[in-house]
């Protein structure tokens, strides 16, 4: 069994065949919750009952219990966490309690140069199928976002600072095909509140079309007009 999973990236932990539950007309009726919980034991989530949608119990056999967690924002790349699961019988005195540790770590298939500032994390996701991209495998058409959360390090004047954004993309034969040279133009005068470049900074595009030279290689970088720091993200993604 996987312990160890990408930032973004989303696992079961599933329990086969739960018996010992409360029948009433052939039906049981399972509670299910879920916490997890940072190193140092403080509580990071903490459900309401996940089979609620069920008031009139479950009655198919052999029965399955599923709870699903999502490695994101509150958990962290780099952390140890440990997700416990709390199943009950609303019918009954039954209950089965479980516990399991995991890990999270970043996507080496992003590369990232950071100087002279600090990240939380860098990332890729698809509006259109509204989660994290961990294989770097996008689709044709999709709005897609390369995303760093965290960002700081940048020479601040009154809150402000005064951040570059540029991309490029180019297929497997070298055509440009994505290239903006500063998507926060408008503000190099005016800045913006260093905390809305820590809370997130990004670029989406969209490939259009049928067809692609893959893979695409992309190029971000946001840098410091007021400074020297900058951070970069270079990735291959594959386009389907």
């Amino acid at each position: 069994t996987r312990n160890d999973f990408i930032y973004g990236e989303t696992f079961f932990l599933n329990f086969s065949d739960v018996t010992g539950l409360t029948k009433e007309n052939g039906s049981v009726f399972p509670g299910m919750k879920m916490i997890v919980l940072d190193q140092a034991g403080d509580t990071l989530m903490n459900t309401a009952d996940l089979i609620e949608k069920y008031p009139d119990g479950i009655s198919y056999s052999p029965l399955l219990l599923s709870a699903d967690l999502t490695v994101a924002a509150p958990i962290k790349s780099g952390g140890e966490y440990k997700m416990k699961v709390f199943i009950w019988d609303k019918k009954g005195e039954g209950k089965l309690n479980s516990e399991f540790d995991f890990k999270v770590k970043v996507n080496d298939l992003i590369n990232v140069e950071a100087n002279g500032v600090s990240y939380e994390e860098a990332y890729i996701f698809s509006q259109g199928s509204d989660k994290v991209i961990t294989d770097n495998k996008i689709k044709f058409n999709d709005n897609v976002y390369i995303i760093i959360e965290g960002l700081r390090g940048f020479k601040e004047e009154d809150g402000l600072v005064f951040p570059g954004l540029a991309i490029t993309g180019s297929d497997s034969k070298g055509n440009i095909i994505l290239s903006k040279e500063d998507l926060l133009s408008d503000y190099t005068q005016s800045g913006i509140p260093a905390s809305d470049l820590a809370e997130r900074v990004s670029a989406n595009f969209r490939i259009t079309g049928s067809e692609f030279n893959n893979p695409m290689h992309c190029d971000m970088k946001v840098w410091d007009k007021k400074g020297t720091s900058y951070i970069r993200t270079q990735m291959d993604m594959t386009i389907e």
